[in-house]
């Protein structure tokens, strides 16, 4: 469980996973983002690749998405790779 979500890892469960993505955030101190703000790669290597730091574009390591109690799609910070 992360959060209170469960990464039930069953093929029909249709649970919030473990994936790469390129995160856009303003800044480095947040446990979670909007799916907006959330590109999901195939891979580290294609996240780390496609990371704009300068740009405020990092690569990391989300689970998600979750719905929020307000509504809102978000994704849970697991690490950032800078």
């Amino acid at each position: 469980m992360v959060n209170g979500y469960s990464l039930d890892q069953h093929p029909l469960a249709n649970f919030a996973k473990e994936q790469f993505a390129v995160v856009r955030l303003p800044r480095i101190k947040r446990d979670r983002v909007p799916a907006t703000s959330v590109e999901i790669m195939q891979n580290l290597k294609d996240a780390i690749e496609q990371a704009d730091p300068g740009n405020k574009f990092y690569a990391a390591k989300v689970v998600g998405p979750a719905r929020s109690s307000e509504g809102t799609m978000l994704y849970y910070l697991l690490e950032i790779y800078q």
